[in-house]
Order: structure tokens, then sequence, then C-alpha cells
């Protein structure tokens, strides 16, 4: 295992470097050096690794998320209440429907099985998407019109609103039926993420203003191994009541970082963001590595051409859902322009679920698997190069 987190790291680092050096996104070099380390190339990991890589994955996504709830200014994020609603769930609708239109014509799988492929696709990736946008807040790049918070927020709701959908399309597909519950459960499960979110962060904020009046000072870095150690316990918490009622693990671990931001001083909240801004440095090699090496790059041999057509007539379904959800706002056209390119990344979710199909034995499972892949391979650089080189353009810089 040792020798696995010695090429993930230095390798990664390597390569993300490199790409740099060429003015290309890091995570490209990271997702290359997944891919090419992993069990489908060289096989250089240990299956002990590779058998964690979930909960690593899970693990370095908190880490950016806490960042980004400590980063995120509420009054901010109210100017942009409604699209931040919109693009959690619009945006994906509409990429769904472009697969169910699209993908029996151009691939040859029937409704509900592009209704599966759809679900699996639709998701944007919040880990290359919230790092690029507590970037451009702390950079303050279109954050008096708080566009970064509108869509790290539509971001992380998004992916609820997906995996929902995609249970229910996969029980269709199977010869189940839609469940009237599970869409009641996409509100539930928002709600109740924020409200326990909130109540631990509450309770983590007591703890440390009772230590300081008791002259217990906690140190900082003592402070982040406590936030993790319940962030963990949140995302513990979703699947304990699994079954029973839902709840958003990774939307706890953003409201609790929220409120933590809200409830302290200044002073300790930055030194907090700034913290678990380098634990980053490490996560990030980690989450990227790993979304690589779950890449079984033989599958997009067989996807060919129509597959690519396919991915790329759904994004337009996509930027269209993108404009209906930004429709009425004050964002002008250069800035709509980079809300569509900031929504196209897709790598977490269909990295975590795009086999599934497969494991259940679906007649579509190799072909869903096929274009996840695909989608993996030219979106999430697409998306990242996208953002990385047209937010200094699009976006206004606040004084």
């Amino acid at each position: 295992m040792l020798t696995s987190l010695s090429l993930i790291f230095l390798v990664g680092l390597a390569m993300g470097a490199i790409c740099q050096k060429i003015k290309l996104p890091r995570i490209i070099g990271m997702l290359a050096t997944g891919i090419i380390l992993g069990p489908y190339v060289l096989d250089l990991l240990d299956p002990s690794i590779l058998g964690i890589s979930a909960e690593l994955r899970k693990m370095a996504l908190i880490i950016i998320l806490l960042k980004a709830g400590l980063s995120l200014d509420l009054q901010d994020l109210k100017k942009a209440g409604r699209s931040a609603v919109m693009l959690s769930f619009v945006p994906a609708s509409c990429e769904i429907i472009g697969y169910i239109l699209l993908a029996p014509m151009l691939l040859g799988v029937n409704h509900i099985e592009a209704a599966v492929m759809g679900a699996v696709l639709a998701a944007v990736s919040p880990a290359v998407v919230v790092p690029r946008m507590v970037s451009l807040m702390e950079r303050k790049y279109g954050t008096e019109k708080a566009i970064p918070q509108m869509i790290m927020a539509g971001a992380s709701c998004d992916d609820i609103f997906v995996i929902v959908l995609f249970t229910t399309f996969l029980s269709m597909a199977q010869g189940g039926t839609a469940n009237v519950l599970d869409f009641v459960n996409i509100p539930v499960s928002i709600v109740l993420g924020i409200l326990l979110g909130g109540i631990f962060g509450f309770l983590l904020c007591l703890f440390f203003e009772t230590a300081y009046a008791k002259k217990h000072c906690i140190r900082n870095s003592m402070k982040v191994i406590i936030v993790l150690g319940v962030s963990f316990l949140l995302i513990a918490i979703e699947g304990w009541l699994e079954g029973t009622i839902a709840v958003s693990g990774l939307l706890a671990v953003v409201s609790m970082a929220c409120v933590i931001r809200l409830k302290s001083t200044a002073f300790v909240s930055k030194r907090l963001s700034e913290k678990f801004g380098k634990l980053w440095l490490a996560a990030e090699v980690i989450l990227f590595v790993l979304v690589g090496a779950a890449v079984d790059i033989r599958y997009t041999l067989g996807a060919g051409l129509q597959a690519v057509l396919l991915i790329f007539g759904a994004l337009v379904f996509r930027t269209i859902g993108v404009l209906l959800s930004v429709a009425g706002t004050k964002l002008n056209r250069k800035e709509r322009w980079f809300c569509m390119i900031a929504y196209l990344p897709k790598a977490t979710v269909q990295a975590a679920i795009g086999s599934v199909p497969l494991a259940a034995g679906l007649a579509c499972g190799k072909t869903v698997l096929s274009v996840a892949v695909l989608a993996i391979i030219l979106t999430a650089p697409l998306g990242a190069i996208g953002i990385d080189q047209s937010y200094a353009r699009l976006l206004k810089k606040a004084a």
C-alpha cells in the first residue's frame, strides 16, 4: 500500500506539474496518472488501495466541501437564491431528456435504458467545479453577482437529484416501477442535510466558545481534526439512515462549515479555511488519481463516434438548461457563457456509478459504462480548461 501511495503522490504531482507547465489544468495529469497506474493499464496500484478507493475519494471531497463552506458568504448566496435552486435540477433534467431522445437513435438502446444512461451521465462533477469556484471566490471573480457561489451550491445539490433519478430508472429497467417517495426524497434529503449540518455546526461553535471561556484554548490545527471527524460522522449518519429517511451527508458538511464561518470570528474561519486549503493539496491528488484509476480505458475503444456525438448532443441540452436557470437574472451574456462552461465537467459520479448497470445485468450495461468512461475523458478536461481559461475574460473582478 505504501508503494501505491508513493506512486499516487509523486507521479500524480509530477504529471500535474507538467500539465500546469504547458498551460493545462493539473487534474488532467492526475487523471492520466490514475488511468496509467490503474488496474486496466499498468496495474501498479495495490488492490487494498483500490478496495477503499470510494472512501478515499469521498474523504477528499469532504475536505474541499469544508473549505467551500468556510469560504461561502451566505449573504452573497441569497443574491442567487432562485438560480442556485434551478441549477440543482434543471440542467440535469434537460441533459437526461437529451439522452432519452438521442441515445435510441445513435446507440440503438430503448428509452428506459437511455434514461438510465442519462442519469449516470447527467451529474456535474463537484470535484472539478467546487475547488475552482472556491478559488474564484478568493480572488473575487464574479462575486459581485454571486456567480461562483451560485454554481457551487447548484453543483452540490445536482448530484443528489441525479442519483435519486438513477436508482429509480435502474429499478424500472430491471422490471420495477417508479416510486413517488423516491422523488419526495430529493427535497427531504436536501433540507434534512442542511438542518443536520447546521445543528452540528452550532454545537461545534458552542464547544469551541465554551472551551475558550474556560481558558482551554483549542489550537486551530486541533479544530481542523475535530471538524474533519464530525464531517466523517455526518457522512456515516447518511449511511445509517439509508432506507429509513433520506439525508444528504455532503450537504450537511457544507452547511456545518457555513455555520462555523457565520458563528466564529473572521480570523478563526479564515485560519480554518487556509488549513483545509493546505489539506486539499494532498486530497486533490488522491481524488483525481483514484478517479482515473476507476476508469476502464478499454471501454472507450468500443464507444465509437456515435457515443461522442451523443455526449456532445446531450451537453447542448444541458447548456439550454443552464440558460433557463439563469434567465431573468442580472447576469450579462459573458457571465451566462461562463455558467454554461462551468456546468460541463463530469468525473466523480460517473466513476462511482458508471459500472452499476453492467453489474446489475442490464443489456445496456456495457454501453452505459463505455459512454460514462468517454464522458469523463472528454468533459473533465474540457470543463476544467474552459473554466481556467475563460474566467478572467468572462467574469468581472470585484474591487
